[in-house]
């Protein structure tokens, strides 16, 4: 297995109209997650990915492991909750540029997900561990969770790749930062994005971000600044990778699952620190001109297309 990830997928539904909500009638549903749209983003792009979660038994929970199923994830870790429902959430296309989202997911089986629910041995070859700052949101069991794949990542060398990915609305500001910190000094990886970074430590300068995410002890730190691309930084090394313009963001949810997906699939392809950072740049450019979740997210052939076009256009 390339990568792994533990997290909670939900139940989409958007409005086939664009407006405040309360007078849309009709729908459409799908699927999405943050964790297992990396985890789709990641197969899309030729590698291997499993997904650790817990669903309802129910239909939408149901649809959700065969759609992802269906996507090339590994769902053999995901266990059926008899007693809690499949986590839904609706997407608002108000108007352009300003998409909203509203979360039902509170009692959620994947909010019951426990350290029980991890096979340790499924730990054992994966080639990194991905998780994000939602997972310890959602419940005490499932922060427990998240903390015991760290142990099971570590006990196997497995490198931790993390996305604060932060969620205001699901917990205290106090607790979301001391849990954010925590996870951030045990990741070897961390995908911060700048506006996080500045909850965290109270610094917007890039710079200053990266070294202070450097000393809770990643050797890596990707810094995102949305479509103005991205920095990374090492102890030997730092730069700024710029974005790839987008003409028409139709939806901006999910451009940073793909920017992580874009990103491992540039560690393990063996792409230099710039370039893996370029191709999550151009995979989360991509998601943004697509509604939907993962609906936006390429394979190897449209990716290299993209980055290519972009490129000879720059040139000319």
């Amino acid at each position: 297995m390339d990568v792994i990830t533990i997290g909670e997928s939900m139940v989409l539904f958007t409005p086939d109209s664009t407006g405040p909500m309360r007078y849309a009638n009709q729908f459409s549903m799908k699927f999405g997650g943050a964790e297992s749209n990396v985890a789709i983003g990641l197969t899309r792009l030729g590698h291997k990915s499993g997904w650790i979660s817990k669903v309802g038994n129910d239909e939408f929970g149901k649809g959700m492991v065969s759609f992802i199923n269906g996507e090339g994830v590994d769902v053999s870790q995901v266990s059926v909750d008899s007693e809690a429902p499949t986590g839904i959430y609706f997407k608002e296309p108000r108007r352009a540029n300003d998409t909203r989202v509203y979360y039902y997911r509170k009692g959620s089986a994947a909010s019951r997900l426990s350290k029980d629910d991890l096979n340790p041995d499924y730990f054992q070859h994966a080639k990194y561990l991905h998780i994000t700052g939602i997972t310890p949101a959602l419940s005490e069991t499932a922060r427990e969770a998240v903390f015991e794949a760290i142990k099971l990542a570590k006990q196997h060398n497995v490198p931790i790749v993390f996305d604060p990915n932060l969620r205001t609305k699901l917990w205290s500001e106090e607790e979301a930062r001391k849990t954010l910190l925590a996870i951030a000094r045990e990741a070897d990886i961390v995908l911060p994005g700048i506006a996080e970074g500045k909850f965290i430590f109270g610094e917007s300068d890039p710079a200053r971000l990266g070294e202070l995410f450097l000393n809770q002890g990643a050797s890596v730190v990707i810094l995102k600044d949305g479509a103005r691309g991205a920095y990374y930084f090492t102890a030997e090394q730092n730069g700024r990778v710029p974005g790839f313009p987008v003409e028409q963001v139709v939806d901006p949810v999910g451009a940073g699952d793909g920017f992580a997906a874009g990103f491992l699939s540039g560690l393990l392809d063996g792409l230099d620190l710039s370039k893996a950072v370029e191709r999550a740049n151009a995979v989360g450019a991509l998601v943004t001109m697509v509604s939907g979740d993962v609906e936006g997210l390429p394979d190897k052939e449209e990716i290299e297309a993209f980055m290519n076009q972009t490129n000879e256009d720059v040139i000319r």
